[in-house]
């Protein structure tokens, strides 16, 4: 099944900005574990908050629930799987292509380095956003 051109850019993205994603996934924790900033109750006048009072608890229900933290967690969790369970030929092409920065190589360049032709490059491309896109739920 062949996916859909945005999905195949919306992976690629990730996989563009996955060693930022980790940046972020560590300083939203810290922002919600240290930071000062807290959720308020914004009840006023109402009756009793059914959200926990202790600053321990809040700061365990923000880091479960924050959208962004757990879609961030699940974009990388699914990059890292697939690229775990990569053979070193594809991992390279990963690395070469999305992770290397500034950007050397093009399609070429890549499938020269890894002693393939150009079209298994964008083959073995097509299987690794493939997989990605499954475990997302994208497929």
């Amino acid at each position: 099944m062949k996916l859909h051109k945005d999905i195949v850019r919306y992976v690629e993205h990730n996989l563009y900005y996955y060693h930022e994603y980790l940046k972020e996934i560590q300083r939203l924790q810290k922002d919600i574990l240290y930071g000062v900033k807290m959720t308020q109750d914004e009840n006023i006048g109402g009756g009793r908050s059914n959200l926990p009072s202790s600053p321990t608890e809040k700061r365990a229900i923000e880091l479960t629930t924050h959208r962004r933290l757990e879609t961030l967690e699940r974009v990388t969790q699914a990059i890292k799987t697939v690229y775990e369970a990569l053979p070193e030929e594809k991992r390279k092409l990963i690395h070469l292509k999305y992770w290397e920065k500034p950007t050397k190589y093009t399609w070429n360049g890549i499938a020269e380095m890894l002693h393939v032709d150009r079209v298994t490059c964008f083959r073995w491309r097509n299987e690794i956003v493939a997989a990605i896109a499954e475990l997302l739920g994208w497929r």
